[in-house]
């Protein structure tokens, strides 16, 4: 199917339904502890009892997308490893083996990895072949991706978010494997962020001083080649940085977030390119934030501005940068703990005694 820009800017995203959260916060109210004795995590499980119009919702079965796919602009030396890693882990990816497999058995959630944009004609064993094109373009040279492949590589993420819920997922969380993606999300959060684009670079998985020099010139470079001032409309300077700087793998993830708006579907982010991805779905289509929980502070420089800029504070601080959504599975446990809690937590009716008053 050949996608219009149109098909991406109609798609409408119903709001969580507000009497739902106001009866979750109720229920909170009836268990026998101080009110909003669990601080935002009470706010949490409220969110997500909206997103699914249920006040006692269920998070068993769970997914974890992770989006893969090569980056041109790492011909440019902005990463310690090259291309061939985004290869190898993507097969670790397929049998089970990878960092994020390992994390997501223990917090039970299957891994769902997608070749978005792999450079290789190679068929991947447990790997789901959505491939658009085998890696972007250099962005130094040329658009990362022309229109046609960005809204394919968009729609691949929405459908995936659409199959997974007819499949009966209770949750979702985005995560990504690419190598160069740090330096296009850096790229891509300095185009929509403004301010010194130093701010946003970091050294990825471990680049030296030299390195990290490098990698900050490269954007700088790219923000000067590139006017996005021109678009005065939101939708279309989100797509065009998105197109020009992003990659397939963000792309992907931008479609992940909004797929799962679409279906009513908490979806977790995980740490920078993840959050910028999210970024990027809120301002192509409003609404896709109340479906969208924050996970981690990674130790990208970019991550905490991502979140701040979507209103959002992240749950855990553990200075990650491991990628593959592992900072997004970290939050599971906690998840099932609270929620646990808030299903099946004592009333104060069950200690006959009187509830606490709320004054605020």
């Amino acid at each position: 199917m050949i996608y219009q820009k149109k098909d991406l800017y109609e798609i409408k995203i119903e709001r969580p339904d507000e009497e739902v959260y106001k009866k979750a916060k109720d229920t909170w109210d009836q268990i026998s502890k101080p009110i909003d004795g669990l601080g935002d995590f009470e706010s949490l499980i409220c969110r997500i009892a909206a997103m699914k119009r249920d006040v006692s919702p269920r998070l068993d079965k769970r997914s974890l997308v992770i989006m893969c796919a090569d980056n041109g602009i790492v011909e440019e030396g902005i990463s310690q490893s090259g291309k061939e890693i985004t290869l190898a882990v993507a097969k670790a990816l397929g049998k089970g083996i990878s960092s994020a497999c390992s994390i997501g058995r223990t917090a039970k959630v299957e891994v769902y990895p997608v070749d978005i944009g792999i450079d290789s004609d190679e068929k991947l064993e447990g790997v789901f072949d959505k491939k658009v094109s085998k890696g972007s373009r250099n962005f130094l040279k040329e658009p990362a991706m022309s229109m046609e492949q960005t809204l394919e590589a968009v729609f691949v993420g929405i459908e995936t978010a659409q199959q997974l819920s007819k499949d009966g997922k209770d949750i979702l969380a985005v995560g990504e494997m690419g190598i160069g993606n740090t330096t296009t999300s850096a790229a891509v959060l300095s185009a929509l962020l403004g301010g010194d684009s130093d701010e946003f670079v970091g050294r990825g998985a471990g680049l030296d001083d030299a390195g990290l020099l490098r990698k900050k010139e490269v954007v700088k470079r790219a923000l000067s080649k590139y006017d996005f001032g021109k678009y005065k409309d939101n939708k279309d300077k989100c797509f065009e940085i998105l197109r020009t700087l992003g990659g397939y793998d963000i792309a992907g993830m931008v479609g992940v977030f909004i797929g799962a708006a679409k279906c009513h579907l908490p979806v977790v982010i995980d740490g920078v390119i993840s959050s910028t991805a999210a970024l990027l779905a809120e301002g192509m289509v409003p609404g896709c934030r109340e479906y969208m929980i924050p996970s981690h502070k990674g130790r990208e420089a970019g991550n905490l501005a991502a979140l701040k800029a979507l209103g959002f504070e992240p749950y855990i601080n553990g200075n990650m940068a491991l990628g593959e959504g592992t900072g997004a599975l970290m939050l599971f446990p906690i998840l099932d703990l609270v929620l646990d809690y808030y299903l099946q937590g004592a009333k104060f009716s069950d200690y006959k005694i009187e509830e606490y008053k709320r004054f605020d």
